[in-house]
């Protein structure tokens, strides 16, 4: 009589694109084994795919959040395999891989052959103008440089100091990967963010020779992605990154979509988990699925189980982006290339600048330029305290004194993206690993995901989303025999 059992319920507490993925691989799990479930997704906004907001404006494809997503990570390109939208990805201009770097207030071009910053080509690498022959005699170093072999944790800053020096990490290193997280490198968790370099220096000693040693070996992996992806180093959709949020808002037929729908709290009942709306109204739920930020997570659980809220040691830093049109013509330079980073050390109001039009040939109008320049990091919170069009002239100054951009833009639209970077701190792992341990042994049907925990980065969200989808269906399973 398997056929009259009733559905179990999944709450999931969360719309961003690790809600969206959780539910869409617990719906495909469930109609695979042909089990019954209701699905009900909570979003406290006015619309689903968090961050991912692509606006269309004269012509012009524009990301207000994310921008694009590493070729190389997988769980995105499946998802869009999965969804049937493989024909609308679309990879770099192949014209725009120079990248430069700000350093003494003229752009250097980035040394070819750097993977994350490290060297794997040393003829380029010893000749850039980014670097002091010190700094580069430093980083040498790296190739004799015995292995660490402390099973503790460190920070980001500290190894990269300790691999290739002081002068690399402030100049190339910190720049392209601290951006990734808006952080200081010095306060970032390396097992927690580039886990691969840990594993590197173990396996090969020198962090240069195993990064060359990868780069060889990197084109078997390349065999599983399609031809668009292998040639590129991000990829994006050609009408915007909210192609995926409408394909996986569209695959979810039959599940139960509520915004505009704050949680308070979650309890765990006699025979289910109540999920308390902060109308009052209380759902019921054989299961929870939570993807929220660290804070968030606390603020739902913390009564329950007071360890989750060891979360809010994770801080989050907030950042914004200013967008720019103009008119080719009158621009006075040409792009030739992706972009530049922004040390710390240069004191510059932005910290990045993608030219955006270069990059990606969908995004504008033929004739018209588009870019992009972040602002904000971990201890530069200053443009908070500035009203917009202060930050917009403050943005058009930096242009002015780095390119030479004196031309009136077509339009700006900025983008506040307020408490939106993780910073992973030393330690973050056994942090996470403790919390799901406590939140498991006293509310087994509640799982919490997102980038807070393990990547921040689109395809590590989804991923994530999936790996909760597989982990409460697992249980869900285990709870009905």
């Amino acid at each position: 009589m398997e056929e009259n059992r009733s559905p179990k319920h999944v709450v999931i507490v969360g719309g961003g694109i690790t809600g969206l993925s959780a539910a869409f691989y617990l719906k495909q799990s469930a109609e695979q084994s042909g089990t019954p479930l209701k699905i009900t997704i909570m979003e406290k906004g006015e619309s689903f795919g968090g961050k991912i907001q692509t606006l269309k404006r004269d012509g012009f494809v524009i990301e207000k959040g994310p921008d694009s997503f590493l070729a190389r990570k997988l769980p995105m390109v499946e998802l869009t395999r999965e969804l049937g939208l493989e024909d609308q990805l679309t990879g770099m201009n192949p014209d725009s891989r120079k990248t430069y770097i700000l350093s003494g207030g003229k752009l250097h071009r980035m040394p070819p052959g750097l993977m994350l910053g490290i060297p794997t080509q040393m003829g380029p690498f010893m000749r850039t103008g980014l670097l002091s022959l010190g700094g580069k005699l430093r980083a040498a170093m790296d190739l004799v440089l015995p292995k660490r072999t402390s099973p503790e944790d460190e920070s980001l800053g500290h190894f990269l100091e300790r691999r290739l020096g002081v002068e690399v990490l402030g100049q190339i290193a910190e720049p392209l990967l601290a951006g990734i997280y808006a952080g200081n490198t010095y306060n970032l968790s390396l097992r927690a963010t580039f886990p691969q370099f840990h594993a590197i220096e173990q396996k090969h000693r020198s962090l240069i020779l195993g990064m060359m040693k990868n780069r060889k070996t990197g084109g078997e992996e390349s065999r599983t992605l399609p031809e668009v992806a292998r040639n590129t180093m991000f990829l994006s959709y050609k009408e915007g990154l909210e192609t995926i949020v409408h394909g996986l808002i569209d695959a979810l037929d039959n599940v139960r979509f509520i915004k505009q729908c704050g949680v308070a709290r979650i309890e765990r009942g006699d025979d289910a988990y109540r999920v308390i709306r902060e109308d009052g109204s209380v759902e019921e739920a054989d299961g929870v699925i939570v993807a929220l930020p660290a804070h968030g997570i606390s603020k739902l659980l913390g009564s329950s189980v007071p360890e989750v809220k060891e979360l809010d040691r994770i801080e989050y830093v907030s950042v914004a982006n200013v967008i720019l049109a103009f008119d080719e013509k009158e621009l006075g330079r040409e792009l030739d290339g992706s972009g530049f980073l922004v040390p710390r050390r240069e004191g510059r109001f932005i910290t990045a600048c993608t030219w955006t039009s270069k990059k990606w040939l969908h995004t504008a109008p033929s004739g018209k330029v588009l870019m992009r320049c972040y602002i904000g990091r971990s201890g530069d919170e200053r443009w908070q305290h500035m009203s917009e069009d202060e930050i917009i002239r403050a943005v058009r100054r930096d242009l002015k004194e780095v390119m030479g951009i004196t031309a009136e833009p077509l339009f700006t639209e900025m983008t506040k993206l307020m408490q939106s970077m993780p910073q992973y701190p030393v330690g973050h792992l056994d942090l996470i690993r403790g919390v799901r341990q406590h939140l498991a042994d006293k509310m087994p049907g509640v799982l919490i995901t997102g980038g807070a925990f393990h990547g921040v980065g689109l395809p590590d969200c989804i991923r994530q989303g999936k790996e909760a989808a597989n982990e409460m269906t697992e249980r869900l399973q285990l709870s009905s025999k």
